[in-house]
């Protein structure tokens, strides 16, 4: 005769791991979106600069564009920010 012992807690436990997970992602999901917000167009002004360069065009728009983009994102992350100032941008 066999006894089979059960563990009660087994369930709950994987299912606060993958509580735990889900969260983590959401976290990370949201700084992404985050700093794509902020440096998003620095990011294609450069994209597209790199490809005009590659196709032997001139980039120097693209590439002013991407300069002009980053040193406002610069000034934007300057900016002391807190709860008082949460509704001006």
């Amino acid at each position: 005769m066999q006894i089979k012992h059960l563990r009660l807690g087994a369930g709950r436990q994987r299912g606060q791991g993958m509580t735990e997970y889900i969260i983590i992602t959401a976290l990370i999901a949201i700084a992404a979106i985050a700093a794509i917000t902020a440096f998003g167009g620095t990011v294609r002004s450069g994209v597209a600069g790199m490809a005009k360069e590659l196709s032997g065009e001139s980039a120097t728009q693209s590439i002013n564009r991407a300069q002009n983009t980053a040193s406002d994102a610069q000034t934007e992350a300057d900016k002391t920010k807190g709860m008082d100032a949460y509704n001006n941008k």
